[in-house]
């Protein structure tokens, strides 16, 4: 697949309007999982009569799981690229969940990208898995490097190792995310260079460029924030040693201004001119030589990593130890970090929320958070803390813990069929609250 995009820009519908009228847009990128198939944004049709590429990009996946890809996620991530005439489509090299049949524990899930062990066991999990995709779409994939607050101990392979190996196996391209590369160095002390002369450079579909934020030694890779220049620096680095088919901005929030968005996209043009110059002037070395490869059961492979993974989610979102040979003050980290995009992202599936608890919202929602995983998704998530509050006679005023109780009631729906102990507790809790 030679596929030249040009220069894009993450499509969200808070800038939509402003990425219609931008001058020198040459693609955009869609969360896959925030758009319909059958009810497509206007202004995103609008781009591809254009002549705009369209891109979905996957989030829940999870491909670096231990559990097989879901069909159902990837019908709908197929159906997603094919609604869009999309020339590819993008996920993440990650893990989102955990637990369930492989463990014999409850599944629990992240709400938020992890990292998987760069070891031979994650690494044939993933090649399996990365072939279950490639074979269920139908386009080609391509898979995105992630940022990480936490290291995992025994690491076999560095990340541009990794990568190689991956897209050596499978043939699979590579989204490679500059900021991401940044945001390793400094949380895990991973040198971007050293990463970048390991990747196989012709594998790289395009490459993602985003912001962030340092506090306290940690960087957060929080798409909110702009460009800075470490990052334009990884950029320079990598168009230095491959000219990239395509390079795209992404923002998530706090969005800036049209104005202050064309300067971003300028001087992340400007970067790669720069790097470009420096190719033609000298000749990059070749790549690192990948790791010996090694294939075993991946049925094996896959127990053993369920169950890492699910210690380690476990001990991120239900308050269980952490596991040995972790940095118990970057788990804290995470952990936190974990509770708070849960947070914000039920403010913005259920609004209401914040309305009818006020300044309350997030200390009740971030305790409730600490010992309570998510296991539904969002929308679950915001039921269940709901029904918690509720259980616990709160919030303390009667006619908010009224209005409460009736947003729960309308969104409740029918009670499922008794029969299992969980349902009959849901159906039990729902009785409390009824008659309250």
């Amino acid at each position: 697949m030679d596929l030249r995009l040009g220069t894009g820009i993450g499509w969200r519908p808070e800038i939509a309007d402003t990425v219609e009228g931008m001058p020198g847009i040459d693609w955009v990128e869609v969360v896959a999982e925030n758009v319909c198939p059958g009810h497509l944004p206007e202004s995103l049709l609008r781009l591809r009569r254009r002549g705009v590429t369209v891109v979905p990009h996957g989030v829940s996946l999870g491909l670096g799981g231990a559990e097989r890809p879901d069909e159902g996620r990837l019908a709908a991530l197929a159906e997603r690229a094919e609604a869009l005439r999309s020339p590819l489509v993008t996920e993440h090299i990650a893990f989102v969940r955990a637990g369930g049949a492989p463990t014999a524990s409850p599944p629990i899930e992240a709400g938020h990208l992890l990292p998987v062990p760069r070891t031979r066991d994650a690494l044939d999990v993933l090649c399996e898995n990365v072939r279950i995709a490639q074979d269920a779409l139908p386009v080609p994939l391509a898979v995105e490097n992630i940022a990480a607050l936490i290291s995992w101990p025994g690491e076999e392979m560095t990340e541009g190792q990794f990568l190689y190996e991956l897209a050596d196996r499978t043939g699979v391209r590579l989204l490679i995310d500059v900021a991401n590369l940044h945001t390793n160095h400094v949380n895990r002390g991973e040198d971007p260079a050293r990463a970048l002369a390991e990747l196989p450079l012709e594998a790289i579909a395009y490459v993602h460029v985003a912001g962030g934020f340092e506090r306290d030694g940690v960087w957060h890779d929080s798409h909110a924030h702009p460009v800075p220049q470490p990052v334009l620096d990884v950029l320079t680095d990598l168009a230095s040693r491959v000219s990239p088919p395509g390079v795209l901005l992404e923002r998530d929030e706090n969005f800036p201004d049209a104005a202050e968005t064309e300067r971003e996209l300028t001087a992340i043009r400007d970067a790669v001119v720069k790097g470009s110059e420096s190719r033609q002037a000298s000749p990059a070395a070749p790549a690192g030589a990948r790791p010996a490869s090694r294939r075993g059961s991946v049925d094996a492979a896959r127990q053993r990593l369920a169950l890492a993974q699910t210690a380690v989610l476990s001990a991120l979102v239900a308050g269980t130890p952490v596991p040995e040979g972790f940095d118990r003050g970057r788990m804290a980290v995470q952990a936190r970090a974990l509770a708070a995009k849960r947070a914000d992202v039920v403010a913005k599936v259920a609004p209401e929320l914040p309305v009818l608890l006020g300044e309350g919202y997030r200390p009740a929602f971030l305790a409730y958070a600490r010992t309570r995983p998510m296991t539904g998704g969002y929308r679950r998530d915001a039921m269940d803390f709901v029904e918690e509050l509720l259980l616990a006679r709160r919030p303390e005023d009667a006619r908010a813990r009224r209005e409460l109780r009736e947003w729960w009631r309308e969104r409740s729906g029918p009670a499922p069929r008794s029969g299992r102990p969980a349902v009959r507790l849901v159906r039990a809790t729902r009785r409390v609250l009824l008659r309250r």
